[in-house]
């Protein structure tokens, strides 16, 4: 997810303080990966130098001066842009795991044993965000909704690959 663009759709609703920026982000997009400061002020920046954001007012008070910043004609116009442009579907043909299988059964150690551990995390960590799913808002819910079809799709792969070692073992064992 661009943080740049984020940032900006936020600022659309209004100008923000970065302070406020950060807030918005981590109570809507950053559940798990909360933004550091130093990223938003760096990206901030970026944004001021290229032109899609402005400074709308500084407020001074007893620490640094709080910039507050609006988004521009020229950030409206990336951040429809990037809204109307379809992300491209990550096919993941050569997966980190696909590897382990292959490495395990090259070196005739245990490829079911790398699927079953995988296997194990991926329920875990299903049944996580199945519990953080019944507890939290819409968007959460959306969100963990995401995560699980990932997570399933990875379990059918686990589960048609352990159905298939044999004769992929065939094949990749020297």
């Amino acid at each position: 997810m661009s943080i740049g663009l984020t940032l900006l759709g936020l600022l659309e609703t209004g100008p923000r303080h970065g302070y406020d920026l950060k807030r918005a982000y981590d109570e809507h997009f950053g559940q798990d990966r909360p933004l550091h400061y130093g990223q938003v002020y760096s990206t901030l920046s970026r944004l001021l130098r290229d032109g899609l954001v402005e400074v709308d007012g500084v407020e001074v008070g007893e620490g640094p001066e709080r910039k507050r910043y609006a988004i521009t004609s020229a950030g409206v116009t990336d951040v429809h842009d990037w809204l109307i442009t379809p992300e491209r579907p990550e096919p993941y043909l050569h997966s980190t795991l696909y590897t382990k299988v292959v490495l395990a059964l090259m070196s005739g150690r245990s490829a079911a044993e790398v699927l079953d551990v995988q296997r194990a995390s991926h329920l875990e960590t299903m049944r996580g965000l199945t519990r953080r799913k019944l507890t939290g808002d819409l968007a959460d819910q959306l969100i963990c909704d995401h995560a699980l079809f990932h997570l399933e799709a990875d379990l059918r792969w686990l589960e048609l690959t352990a159905a298939r070692l044999d004769q992929l073992a065939k094949e990749v064992r020297p």
